[in-house]
Parts: C-alpha cells; structure tokens; sequence
C-alpha cells in the first residue's frame, strides 16, 4: 500500500509539471515557435491546446481609415419602429416672411398729402380710362359686355367721388390746423377737436356741397328709405 501511495503522488507531480509545461508553452506566441515545436506542443498537449494558443495570439491590426463627418444636409434617418408622418421635412428650407408695407415701419410713415403728390399722375390716367370706357359703352347696344362696361363705369365714378371726398376732409384738416397754429402766435391755448365735432363738421361741409350741387333733396330720400328699411327689420311681424 505504501508503495502504491507513493507511485500514485509521483504519477501527480509528473502530471502537474507535464501540464505546468504545457501552460508555460501555451503562453507563447505561435509566431515565435518553429514547426518542430509546434508538433511537440501538439504531442504532448494535444491539438485543443494547440488551437487555444492559437487563439490568444494578438491580431493583425487594419489601418485607421479615414472619419467621415456627417452631412448636415443629408436625409434624415427614421426609425422602423416608428410611424413615418405623411408629410415631414427631408431638408430644411428658410421660410419666406410675406412684409405688407401698409403695415411695416421700414416703408416710412403714410402722409395722404405726400401720397397724392407723388402719384397725382394717377388721376390723368383714370381721366383717360374713364373717356375710353364711356366710348367703348356708346358702341355696345346690349349683352353682357355692355354691363360689365357700365359696373366698370360705375366704380369708376365712386372711385372719383371717394377721392375728391378724401381731398375735401384733408383740406378742412388743414385749415384747422393753420387756425391753431395762428391763435397758439397770438398766445392762446390751441383747442383740438374730438372726432365726433370732426364728424359734425365733415357733414356739414357734405351738405352745403350737396345743396350747391342740387343733390340734397336726392341724398335725403335715399337716406329716408334706408333709414325706413332698417326700422322695418325691427318690427313684429303682421299675421
């Protein structure tokens, strides 16, 4: 039994050196053994070892290519698991702001006075549209030309009579403003009007135009019917 011990324990000491000197082998690199080495290797640890040390052999390294920056104007990507929209912006576009030089401070401030003498041209030449369309109506008997020509006619004739409107309450605001003007020479506090004297007195210029012209009993009956047809929505209703 000693005996048998004792073969047993040398049997295991020359089994952990055998594998000690298989794991000292494994730690070399594959590159640096010859053929012949390689085949004792694959004897004594077998050809597992063999393809272990293999493996742990460092890798080739590949060149370093080239970064690519990503475009910023490239198309943009989407998910899969995300529903796509119907309509979505592939590149970005600036958008067009619409300016309305009515209401934009870089067009300056409006001054009816300025305006119509810069484009005081404007009135020969309606004066002339004006002449031509009248021509135009004495040729056309009747259809649907001859009534487009007489609404064009027509718009026309109010444009004109807006205008002339329009200059009469720029005269009557001119003339109130050099009276202030004269009475703040003479030392006085200058007295500004409301809109509603404004308006008082915009009408009564409206009528002494009106009566010079004898369009006033005209004007009066048209505004009695007009008046007398609102009244008329404001009554019951008879059975």
């Amino acid at each position: 039994m000693p005996k048998a011990g004792a073969r047993a324990r040398s049997q295991g000491s020359h089994g952990a050196m055998q594998s000690g000197s298989v794991a000292d082998d494994q730690q070399k690199d594959t590159s640096d053994m010859s053929f012949e080495e390689l085949l004792e290797l694959q004897s004594r640890g077998g050809p597992r070892a063999c393809k272990q040390l293999a493996g742990r052999s460092t890798p080739k390294q590949s060149p370093r290519q080239p970064v690519c920056v990503a475009d910023k104007h490239r198309p943009l990507e989407m998910s899969a698991k995300v529903r796509v929209p119907f309509l979505r912006q592939v590149v970005p576009i600036s958008k067009k702001v619409a300016r309305d030089p009515r209401f934009d401070d870089l067009s300056g401030e409006y001054n009816p006075e300025i305006f119509d003498k810069t484009y005081q041209f404007l009135n020969d030449i309606r004066a002339k549209e004006k002449v031509l369309v009248k021509k135009q109506l004495k040729k056309r008997r009747s259809g649907e030309e001859r009534e487009k020509l007489q609404q064009l006619l027509r718009r026309m004739e109010q444009q004109e009579m807006a205008q002339q409107e329009r200059k009469q309450q720029q005269e009557q605001r001119l003339a109130l403003k050099q009276e202030r003007r004269a009475l703040a020479q003479q030392g006085h506090r200058p007295y500004f009007l409301k809109k509603s004297e404004q308006r008082q007195l915009a009408l009564a210029e409206k009528f002494k135009e009106l009566k010079r012209s004898k369009k006033l009993e005209s004007f009066l009956s048209r505004k009695r019917r007009r008046n007398a047809g609102k009244d008329r929505k404001h009554l019951p209703l008879s059975n």
